[in-house]
């Protein structure tokens, strides 16, 4: 694994890296050297720089140009300096680099203010204007030159982060888009969440000797897959790989064919045997989509749907009957059937938010002493339970919500997660005692301790049943890697439940690959499993 820094975890380790006898000016250097051995060079180049140690790294990178014999123009935006910054500034004036002063019309009368801007001369343009710390609004005055680079048609590097992107969050009101982003020391969150992915089209880090102070977030690489997955033994049986139970469905929410979806992507990711539990009515629905699993079906009851519902037609009014959604309904005896051999039960799906799923629920928090994933509609149901006062049994909970829905959770903003979404979901993993895997580009999981990133997946995902497959797959990797194993901890459930997002992210790249962003659909990730688990197995992937 990636570690993956803070910005202020960052800052804190350069710092100790200082006082422990590197110097600022050395770790430039490195720095500069990293990003001048990563980029394919075509000069001329431009170095665009601002007034911290970013614009520092950049006045190194020039003299590694110069010495090269490389064209390299600097572009100063200001005529402020950090001190290591000032101190390869000076070797670059001294050694002849061509600088240009965007204020200072003395420094070039030709190239000056607006002229200096015109970047289309340049066949690579380096962006050094703001470094890891940048927060909040990006200036006007640099929100132009940022639009310059971008409208350049060069071939753009962001050294250490694209400037205007929180390093954080991965947020942005207008930032650079890069073609490579250069990170230096360690890889930061904002690389990965929100709108990373869609600002830089590729990123590497270069190690420049920095340590970290505090406990790292971890970039879960395919390198730690493969021993989780292990091989499978000729001596073994259906029950070795657990016996798993999803429990969804309604009229309402179509919540058949989210089942098929998540019981085809949990028997293409491992299970040994799915239970699909629904009410009975809706068997027929489900039935021929999932051939390899168990229908169990459960009490339903009907509900005759109000006027205002999604699904109510207004023509109806006109009628005499009433468009009508079948729910489930509660039957303790029928939940602890369904779940005595069960390792792990997934929850929710399509469900609706009736009296009926909320019992269920409530069954499962209080009885069933398994693993439990809650999804969807499932996390509706528990954002309205106080879990501090639930004698909660599930060996371990599992909750996996997009940022709506973990709103609801929290009782959190959407605009305040998005300002810290690691933290948030950490904090509140850590008060439920749940391990969260917070979906996005990138997706979160933590268990209020360990932090783990997976940086895989694609816009085609953004389609419905994606999250049915994630839930699919994770419980099934859930049952099999953690099941009933007391050695087991909750770091390993922390895990294994990243594992099933990086699954599920290298199958949807994998599904896009074939059917392209706009075409491909959440059953198109399912038939890409097979695929993607059979190299991350051989360690191919």
């Amino acid at each position: 694994m990636i570690d993956v820094l803070s910005v202020d975890n960052m800052r804190n380790s350069d710092a100790a890296t200082i006082a422990a006898g590197t110097a600022g000016a050395e770790l430039m250097m490195r720095a500069a050297r990293g990003v001048f051995e990563t980029v394919p060079w075509t000069a001329p180049v431009a170095i665009v720089c601002g007034s911290g140690n970013n614009a520092g790294d950049g006045y190194a990178l020039a003299l590694c140009l110069d010495e090269a014999g490389i064209d390299c123009t600097i572009i100063c935006l200001y005529d402020r300096y950090s001190a290591d910054g000032k101190y390869y500034y000076d070797k670059c004036v001294d050694s002849g680099v061509k600088i240009i002063h965007l204020h200072n019309p003395e420094s070039d009368p030709e190239n000056c203010g607006d002229k200096g801007t015109d970047l289309g001369k340049y066949a690579t343009v380096v962006d050094c204007l703001l470094g890891t710390g940048f927060k909040g609004d990006v200036r006007a005055d640099l929100a132009d030159v940022i639009e310059s680079i971008n409208s350049s048609g060069a071939y753009i590097v962001s050294v250490d982060i694209n400037s205007g992107l929180n390093g954080d969050t991965g947020m942005t009101s207008c930032c650079v888009h890069s073609d490579l982003t250069v990170s230096v020391g360690s890889y930061k969150p904002g690389h990965f969440l929100n709108m990373a992915k869609d600002v830089m089209k590729e990123k590497v880090n270069v190690d420049i000797g920095i340590k970290p102070q505090d406990r790292a977030y971890k970039l879960v690489e395919e390198n730690d897959i493969k021993d989780v997955l292990g091989t499978r033994r000729n001596y073994s049986n259906k029950g070795t790989y657990g016996y798993i139970a999803l429990i969804g469905g309604s009229t309402r929410y179509s919540g058949a064919i989210r089942l098929a979806y998540l019981a085809n992507a949990a028997m293409r990711s491992g299970a040994g045997v799915v239970k699909v539990a629904l009410p009975g009515e809706l068997v027929h629905d489900v039935a021929s989509h999932i051939l390899e699993s168990t229908i169990f079906p459960l009490s339903g009851k009907s509900r005759v749907m109000s006027t205002n519902e999604p699904g109510h037609s207004d023509g109806a009014k006109l009628c005499e009957a009433q468009p009508v959604d079948i729910e489930v309904a509660y039957n303790p005896e029928e939940i602890d059937e369904l779940t005595s051999n069960v390792k792990t039960v997934a929850f929710g799906m399509g469900i609706g938010t009736g009296s009926g799923a909320s019992e269920i629920l409530g069954h499962l928090l209080t009885k069933y002493t398994g693993n439990l994933i809650v999804d969807a509609d499932g996390l509706t149901l528990l954002s309205k339970i106080d879990l501090d006062s639930q004698k909660l049994k599930p060996r371990s909970i599992i909750l996996t919500p997009h940022i709506k829905e973990f709103s609801r959770l929290t009782g959190k903003q959407i605009p305040e997660i998005l300002e810290d979404p690691i933290g948030i979901a950490r904090d509140y993993a850590a008060g439920t005692g749940a391990v969260v895997l917070l979906k996005g580009p990138s997706t979160i999981v933590t268990d209020g301790n360990e932090v783990y990133i997976t940086d895989k997946g694609c816009p085609g995902m953004a389609t419905a049943g994606s999250g049915d497959v994630l839930s699919g797959i994770l419980v099934a990797v859930i049952s099999y890697i953690i099941g009933n194993d007391d050695t087991k901890t909750k770091k390993d459930v922390c895990f294994a439940t990243a594992v099933a997002a990086y699954i599920n992210g290298a199958a949807g790249e994998a599904a896009q690959t074939g059917f392209g962003s706009i075409s491909m659909t959440a059953g198109d990730t399912v038939s890409a499993i097979p695929e993607v688990i059979q190299r991350l197995s051989a360690g191919k992937c």
